[in-house]
Protein backbone atom coordinates (compact mmCIF):
# COMPACT_ATOMS: atom_id res chain seq x y z
CA UNK A 1 0.00 0.00 0.00
CA UNK A 2 2.91 2.69 0.91
CA UNK A 3 5.65 1.27 -1.11
CA UNK A 4 5.55 3.05 -3.99
CA UNK A 5 5.53 6.42 -2.22
CA UNK A 6 8.49 8.72 -1.57
CA UNK A 7 8.91 8.49 2.47
CA UNK A 8 8.01 12.52 2.43
CA UNK A 9 4.67 11.17 0.66
CA UNK A 10 3.43 8.96 3.53
CA UNK A 11 0.70 10.56 5.59
CA UNK A 12 -0.62 9.29 8.83
CA UNK A 13 -3.48 8.32 6.77
CA UNK A 14 -1.94 5.92 4.77
CA UNK A 15 -0.50 3.97 7.82
CA UNK A 16 -3.80 3.97 9.83
CA UNK A 17 -5.22 2.71 6.68
CA UNK A 18 -2.51 0.00 6.28
CA UNK A 19 -2.54 -1.75 9.99
CA UNK A 20 -6.87 -1.43 10.15
CA UNK A 21 -7.63 -4.25 8.37
CA UNK A 22 -5.02 -6.28 10.43
CA UNK A 23 -5.31 -8.65 13.25
CA UNK A 24 -3.77 -7.41 16.41
CA UNK A 25 -0.90 -8.90 16.47
CA UNK A 26 0.30 -8.27 13.31
CA UNK A 27 -1.14 -4.61 13.61
CA UNK A 28 1.24 -4.07 16.60
CA UNK A 29 4.20 -5.34 14.83
CA UNK A 30 3.75 -3.66 11.55
CA UNK A 31 3.43 -0.27 13.38
CA UNK A 32 6.39 -1.16 14.96
CA UNK A 33 8.77 -1.53 12.41
CA UNK A 34 7.01 1.29 10.51
CA UNK A 35 7.36 3.49 13.71
CA UNK A 36 11.43 2.38 13.47
CA UNK A 37 11.72 2.90 10.01
CA UNK A 38 10.71 6.77 10.42
CA UNK A 39 13.16 7.15 13.61
CA UNK A 40 16.02 6.15 11.61
CA UNK A 41 14.70 8.66 8.65
CA UNK A 42 14.17 11.38 11.07
CA UNK A 43 17.77 10.85 12.44
CA UNK A 44 19.09 11.04 9.10
CA UNK A 45 17.46 13.95 8.55
CA UNK A 46 15.09 13.12 5.27
CA UNK A 47 12.08 13.62 6.65
CA UNK A 48 10.89 16.76 8.98
CA UNK A 49 8.25 14.50 10.56
CA UNK A 50 7.07 10.70 11.72
CA UNK A 51 3.67 10.22 10.42
CA UNK A 52 3.76 6.81 12.83
CA UNK A 53 3.81 9.16 15.41
CA UNK A 54 0.69 9.01 17.52
CA UNK A 55 -1.02 6.02 15.56
CA UNK A 56 -2.27 3.47 17.95
CA UNK A 57 -2.60 0.00 16.36
CA UNK A 58 -5.07 -2.71 17.95
CA UNK A 59 -5.19 -3.15 21.29
CA UNK A 60 -4.40 -7.08 21.95
CA UNK A 61 -6.03 -9.16 23.91
CA UNK A 62 -4.30 -12.24 25.41
CA UNK A 63 -6.60 -14.67 26.21
CA UNK A 64 -6.38 -17.61 28.79
CA UNK A 65 -4.24 -20.32 27.56
CA UNK A 66 -5.71 -23.80 28.45
CA UNK A 67 -2.91 -26.56 29.28
CA UNK A 68 -2.12 -28.83 31.45
CA UNK A 69 0.89 -29.36 33.71
CA UNK A 70 3.26 -32.52 33.44
CA UNK A 71 1.73 -33.37 36.90
CA UNK A 72 -1.97 -33.98 35.03
CA UNK A 73 -0.31 -34.93 31.90
CA UNK A 74 1.65 -38.19 33.72
CA UNK A 75 -1.73 -39.26 34.86
CA UNK A 76 -2.68 -39.33 31.56
CA UNK A 77 -2.63 -42.64 29.28
CA UNK A 78 -3.21 -41.39 25.88
CA UNK A 79 -2.68 -44.59 24.12
CA UNK A 80 -1.29 -45.32 21.17
CA UNK A 81 0.72 -42.05 21.16
CA UNK A 82 1.23 -41.92 24.84
CA UNK A 83 5.20 -41.34 23.93
CA UNK A 84 4.95 -38.74 21.59
CA UNK A 85 2.49 -36.67 23.86
CA UNK A 86 4.59 -37.31 26.75
CA UNK A 87 7.81 -35.89 24.42
CA UNK A 88 5.92 -33.22 23.03
CA UNK A 89 4.67 -31.80 26.88
CA UNK A 90 8.86 -32.93 27.64
CA UNK A 91 10.72 -31.03 25.20
CA UNK A 92 8.48 -28.27 23.71
CA UNK A 93 9.30 -28.83 20.40
CA UNK A 94 6.28 -27.51 17.52
CA UNK A 95 4.49 -30.38 15.69
CA UNK A 96 6.55 -28.89 12.64
CA UNK A 97 9.64 -29.44 14.35
CA UNK A 98 8.90 -32.75 16.12
CA UNK A 99 7.66 -34.63 12.45
CA UNK A 100 10.96 -33.38 10.77
CA UNK A 101 12.69 -35.03 13.66
CA UNK A 102 15.08 -38.17 12.94
CA UNK A 103 16.98 -40.32 15.25
CA UNK A 104 20.42 -39.12 14.11
CA UNK A 105 19.03 -35.78 15.56
CA UNK A 106 19.35 -37.00 19.16
CA UNK A 107 22.59 -37.49 20.62
CA UNK A 108 24.76 -37.52 23.51
CA UNK A 109 21.69 -36.46 25.63
CA UNK A 110 20.54 -33.56 23.50
CA UNK A 111 17.81 -33.28 20.63
CA UNK A 112 19.57 -30.62 17.81
CA UNK A 113 16.38 -28.31 15.89
CA UNK A 114 17.41 -27.45 12.78
CA UNK A 115 14.56 -28.17 10.36
CA UNK A 116 10.77 -28.60 10.24
CA UNK A 117 8.47 -30.52 8.08
CA UNK A 118 8.20 -27.30 5.59
CA UNK A 119 12.23 -27.14 5.55
CA UNK A 120 13.49 -24.56 7.46
CA UNK A 121 12.28 -24.03 10.92
CA UNK A 122 9.84 -21.57 12.10
CA UNK A 123 12.46 -19.06 12.46
CA UNK A 124 16.41 -18.28 13.13
CA UNK A 125 15.70 -19.12 16.61
CA UNK A 126 14.11 -22.53 16.21
CA UNK A 127 17.39 -24.05 15.61
CA UNK A 128 18.47 -25.10 19.08
CA UNK A 129 19.44 -27.87 21.20
CA UNK A 130 17.10 -29.30 23.86
CA UNK A 131 18.24 -31.74 26.69
CA UNK A 132 16.50 -34.82 26.03
CA UNK A 133 14.14 -35.86 29.14
CA UNK A 134 12.08 -38.95 27.87
CA UNK A 135 11.40 -41.45 24.92
CA UNK A 136 11.62 -40.68 21.04
CA UNK A 137 8.98 -42.73 18.79
CA UNK A 138 8.48 -41.52 15.21
CA UNK A 139 5.55 -38.87 14.71
CA UNK A 140 2.96 -39.89 12.24
CA UNK A 141 2.31 -37.84 9.15
CA UNK A 142 -0.67 -35.85 10.18
CA UNK A 143 -1.86 -33.98 13.43
CA UNK A 144 -4.86 -35.97 13.47
CA UNK A 145 -4.18 -38.84 15.51
CA UNK A 146 -3.02 -36.66 18.02
CA UNK A 147 -5.77 -34.67 17.93
CA UNK A 148 -7.81 -37.21 18.68
CA UNK A 149 -6.32 -38.33 21.56
CA UNK A 150 -5.87 -34.85 23.40
CA UNK A 151 -9.07 -33.92 22.56
CA UNK A 152 -11.53 -35.76 25.46
CA UNK A 153 -8.93 -33.95 27.78
CA UNK A 154 -9.46 -30.18 26.39
CA UNK A 155 -5.91 -29.44 25.37
CA UNK A 156 -4.33 -29.11 21.68
CA UNK A 157 -0.63 -30.39 20.48
CA UNK A 158 -0.15 -26.77 21.14
CA UNK A 159 -1.19 -26.43 24.48
CA UNK A 160 2.30 -29.33 24.93
CA UNK A 161 4.42 -26.79 23.96
CA UNK A 162 2.69 -24.39 27.36
CA UNK A 163 3.07 -27.48 29.74
CA UNK A 164 6.76 -27.40 28.64
CA UNK A 165 6.90 -23.91 29.15
CA UNK A 166 5.07 -24.24 32.73
CA UNK A 167 7.24 -27.20 33.64
CA UNK A 168 10.24 -24.92 33.26
CA UNK A 169 8.62 -21.50 34.66
CA UNK A 170 8.08 -24.04 38.00
CA UNK A 171 11.70 -25.36 37.84
CA UNK A 172 13.03 -22.31 38.46
CA UNK A 173 14.30 -21.51 35.13
CA UNK A 174 15.18 -17.90 34.33
CA UNK A 175 13.21 -16.88 31.23
CA UNK A 176 15.79 -16.28 29.04
CA UNK A 177 16.85 -19.90 28.79
CA UNK A 178 13.37 -20.79 27.96
CA UNK A 179 13.20 -18.36 25.08
CA UNK A 180 16.39 -20.42 23.82
CA UNK A 181 14.87 -23.54 24.73
CA UNK A 182 11.42 -23.16 23.02
CA UNK A 183 12.86 -21.02 20.05
CA UNK A 184 11.02 -18.58 20.44
CA UNK A 185 12.58 -15.36 18.72
CA UNK A 186 10.55 -12.38 20.63
CA UNK A 187 11.34 -12.99 24.41
CA UNK A 188 7.72 -11.31 25.10
CA UNK A 189 6.17 -14.65 23.48
CA UNK A 190 7.95 -16.62 26.76
CA UNK A 191 6.81 -14.03 28.40
CA UNK A 192 3.60 -13.94 28.49
CA UNK A 193 3.66 -17.71 29.11
CA UNK A 194 5.57 -17.18 32.16
CA UNK A 195 3.52 -14.48 33.42
CA UNK A 196 0.68 -17.26 33.36
CA UNK A 197 -0.60 -18.07 37.16
CA UNK A 198 -2.59 -21.12 38.10
CA UNK A 199 -5.05 -20.99 41.34
CA UNK A 200 -2.72 -23.12 43.26
CA UNK A 201 0.47 -21.25 43.07
CA UNK A 202 -1.76 -17.88 44.65
CA UNK A 203 -2.26 -20.42 47.48
CA UNK A 204 1.20 -21.37 47.78
CA UNK A 205 2.26 -17.95 47.81
CA UNK A 206 0.35 -17.08 50.66
CA UNK A 207 1.58 -19.99 52.56
CA UNK A 208 5.21 -18.90 52.11
CA UNK A 209 4.85 -15.59 53.05
CA UNK A 210 3.09 -16.80 56.37
CA UNK A 211 5.42 -18.54 56.69
CA UNK A 212 7.99 -15.81 56.29
CA UNK A 213 6.37 -13.35 58.47
CA UNK A 214 5.71 -16.27 61.35
CA UNK A 215 2.21 -16.55 61.00
CA UNK A 216 2.04 -20.50 60.60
Amino acid sequence: MIGELELTEVKRTHIQGLISPLSPQTSQMTLAVLKSIFREALAQELVEHSPAHGVKGQQVIVAPRHFLTWEELNLINFGKYDTQIRFLALHGLRWSEAVALTVEDIRDGRIYINKSVHGQTKSRAGVRTVPLVSAFKKFPATRKALRRALAPHGITIHSLRHSYAYLLKSRGVHVTTAQRLLGHSDPKVTLAIYTQVLDNEIDDTGAMLRSFIGNE
